[in-house]
């Protein structure tokens, strides 16, 4: 049901119509509530922690998944490429602790969330969840001296946490309809301030560009191989599995993305969309005929701590990597170098 009402949504807020109207009383006064919590924080009567080190906002104004994770693994390593030494902070879906936690190759994605855990491993560098993002960054500071800057994943409508850079992820959606939930899939008016401007689609069309705003960056996720779950890095091409029968399986924010990357690369594939962070305890595969089942990274963390999954050689996951300007880093860099750190 709640899977079917997100479907029902997603739809309606691509264009003005009737449900979207209907909804649009409640939409203006979220817009009221949240400009009033944003005045709090501007004229100083709600307090924003600043941490000792610059804080970088990789986060998305439409509901759902935009491509902050891939987004957010390309900056920890250019960061690190240009000598600064990043750390990785969030709310962690669906973790089970209030306390801020580390991220570890141990760690379950009940407790810590899949994205964490996906950024732990592909991105190289300390990760902290935690429902206060300021108590986290403390933590992981803490526990990370050498640590001096910090990536907030997600977060940027948490105020409480002072930032330095916030830059702002769309996709090929753009604005959808371009009003507030829940008439729209918007949690902030487009037109809010931001350092940098991302879009994760093929192109950035003119009309996307000015309903996005800014000077927009294009991001690109690319991929090209696949690896079986069970054993990583022992990828192939994705080309050599053309003629197979496939089934592609997305528990992502926008699975659609996942499915027209797969298609881009010459594969025929049947499309499984399954709920944004799904935990695949329901068996999803059980009576899916196919020779091979592609995944995403962010499944795959989840699929490997299950008995019934981990192991079955149908299971392929496609590693993919985001491709955006060099320039986008540099200016980044320019922006946390230019703050003196305490």
């Amino acid at each position: 049901m709640a899977s079917n009402l997100e479907s029902l949504l997603t739809r309606a807020w691509l264009r003005r119509g009737p449900l979207a109207l209907a909804l649009l009383p409640l939409s203006l006064l979220f817009r009221l509530l949240a400009g009033l919590r944003t005045l709090l924080y501007r004229s100083g009567i709600k307090q924003s922690e600043r941490l000792p080190v610059p804080v970088i906002v990789v986060g998305n104004i439409f509901i759902g998944g935009t491509g902050k994770t891939p987004l957010t693994i390309w900056l920890a390593e250019r960061l690190r490429a240009a000598g600064l030494r990043p750390g990785v902070i969030s709310r962690g879906h669906g973790g089970a602790e209030a306390c801020p936690r580390e991220v570890t190759p141990q760690s379950a994605p009940g407790d810590v969330g899949d994205e964490p855990l996906l950024i732990a491993a592909r991105a190289g560098c300390p990760v902290v969840v935690g429902r206060k993002r300021a108590e986290a960054g403390r933590a992981l500071l803490a526990a990370h001296p050498e640590v001096d800057v910090l990536i907030t994943d997600d977060g940027l409508q948490h105020y409480a946490l002072a930032r330095d850079v916030e830059i702002v992820l769309f996709d090929g959606r753009g604005v959808g309809n371009g009003w507030l939930l829940p008439a729209g899939p918007l949690r902030e008016a487009p037109s809010r301030r931001r350092d940098f401007t991302v879009v994760n689609a093929p192109e950035i069309t003119p009309a996307l560009a000015r309903a996005v705003g800014g000077q927009p960056f294009r991001m690109a996720l690319a991929g090209d191989k696949a690896e079986p779950l069970s054993r990583p890095g022992e990828g192939m091409p994705l080309a050599q599995l053309q003629g197979k029968r496939i089934v592609a399986a997305a528990g992502i924010g926008n699975p659609g993305r996942f499915f027209a990357m797969l298609r881009a690369a010459g594969l025929t594939v049947q499309e499984l969309p399954l709920p944004d962070h799904h935990d695949f305890r329901d068996r999803p595969f059980d009576h899916v005929d196919a020779d091979v089942i592609l995944i995403t990274e962010k499944d795959a963390v989840k699929c490997r701590q299950l008995d019934n999954l981990k192991d079955d050689p149908r299971l392929w996951v496609v590693p993919v990597t985001a491709r955006i300007d060099a320039a986008l880093a540099e200016q980044i860099v320019e922006k946390c170098r230019g703050r003196s750190t305490a």
